[in-house]
């Protein structure tokens, strides 16, 4: 069955064909492991490592292992981002960002809150919470330093909310989430993941701002003095004929996979063309926007953890899991795991490709009712999430980047870390309470 070469007739070959869903399992972690090391693109080494395993070893035709390769999700991603890198290059979402701090009216202490909300919006739209972190993260860290909000706060509570936006059908978190349960035969957990993730990070957030100095900014809301005040009165140019044309095309995109299930990734780029085609803005600057490496590392993971499936890693996997969990701690276990790996890994890349195929072989060794799924997805997709503020995440590490030279770096990066780590507890913990013993999902 397996063909080796001129390993083919020995004994290590024979033990290699063996223990194929070790090897895959071993070779995901060492890759991970590898991918934060030497800071490489997980994605890459994912598909090199498929060749060796799937065809060098297991004697898989390559033929067959391309046709994993996500072809529908390349898509989808390109497409949204492509659409997006449009409306960053042309400045509307930095002009959307400016309009919503003068809809503050200089109220300091509203001020993180109002940009919660701003960044869950337009993250959800289809930028998805890195390009939008990576937007917002230097005007807002230092809009916090020119008007008195302590940086951390401003951090967590404006990375939370992008944070929380993350699995909107539309943004590039939410296309790949749903891309694999789509797989596993799951189509109706869209709207109950995003919901999950607003109302999770609206907790967390809260925890952010009262902990770090939002009582003390409440009490000086109204400070006649307040640098906010001044800000409140910026001039702000008003949209452009490119910045109001991008804004009605993202509005036709939300119509148009909403109301009509009309393609995400194709009617994006089609969308992308006419603005291209109005000069809204220079093409090549657009494709420079789009984050392929955060593309390929999706894809090239995705192929990787295909061919786990198929030779028992993802099956040995759920049985690793089973042995730490039962069928009420299941949630907590796994959310846990998913939460601290997460720390170091992309959330889109590893922990939903790899984490949410492995929950209902989970569910069905530690002999659970199959209805406790939907918590379990949740509780993964959602923790996983949670400790992304770590400066070891994308997410995190840009806001760490974007605050001014005044800012003493040091404490922000000690802050961030400790809070981005000890989410994988609390988060794990919440996600437990909320969505296994209270049962909200």
């Amino acid at each position: 069955m397996f063909s080796l070469g001129f390993l083919a007739n020995t004994g290590f070959a024979h033990f290699l064909a063996n223990n194929m869903d070790v090897i895959s399992l071993v070779a995901l972690v060492l890759a991970i492991i590898v991918s934060i090391w030497k800071n490489t693109n997980l994605g890459t080494l994912a598909l090199g490592l498929t060749l060796i395993i799937g065809n060098l070893i297991g004697g898989i035709k390559v033929k067959t292992l391309i046709a994993a390769y996500p072809v529908s999700l390349l898509i989808m991603l390109a497409g949204v981002t492509f659409l997006f890198g449009i409306a960053q290059v042309n400045g509307t979402l930095d002009k959307i960002t400016k309009y919503t701090v003068k809809s503050a009216k200089g109220n300091i202490a509203v001020i993180p809150i109002v940009l919660f909300f701003l960044a869950f919006i337009l993250s959800s739209v289809g930028p998805g919470q890195i390009s939008i972190s990576a937007l917002m993260a230097a005007p807002v860290m230092v809009l916090a330093v020119e008007v008195g909000i302590p940086p951390l706060l401003m951090a967590l509570v404006v990375g939370n909310g992008a944070q929380a936006g993350a699995m909107s059908p539309l943004a590039p978190n939410g296309i790949v989430g749903n891309s694999v349960l789509a797989k596993m035969g799951i189509t109706d957990m869209a709207m109950t993941m995003w919901v999950s993730m607003l109302l999770v990070h609206i907790l967390v957030a809260a925890v952010a701002y009262f902990l770090f100095g939002g009582l003390k900014l409440w009490k000086n809301r109204n400070d006649a003095k307040s640098p906010a005040k001044v800000l409140a009165e910026m001039h702000v140019e008003p949209f452009d004929f490119a910045q109001k044309s991008t804004m009605v095309a993202i509005l036709i995109l939300i119509i148009a996979v909403i109301g009509f299930n009309l393609d995400i990734g194709l009617t994006a780029f089609l969308l992308g063309s006419i603005l291209i085609f109005m000069k809204a803005a220079e093409e090549k600057a657009a494709f420079k926007a789009m984050p392929w490496g955060a593309i390929i590392l999706v894809t090239g993971v995705t192929v990787l953890v295909s061919l786990m499936q198929n030779i028992g890693g993802m099956d040995l996997f759920a049985e690793i899991m089973a042995n730490f969990s039962s069928p009420y701690t299941a949630t907590l276990v796994v959310g846990f795991f998913a939460a601290i790996v997460s720390a170091y890994a992309s959330t889109s890349g590893v922990i939903m490709p790899a984490f949410l195929p492995m929950a209902p072989l989970l569910l069905q060794k530690i002999g659970s009712d199959p209805a406790n799924l939907p918590a379990l997805i949740t509780t993964i997709v959602v923790a996983g999430h949670l400790t992304d503020m770590s400066p070891l995440s994308t997410t995190g590490a840009v806001f760490i980047s974007g605050a001014p030279d005044s800012v003493d770096a040091k404490p922000l990066f000690k802050g961030m870390m400790i809070w981005g780590l000890s989410m994988s507890v609390f988060g794990a913990i919440l996600c437990w309470i909320l969505f296994t013993v209270i049962g909200i999902v």
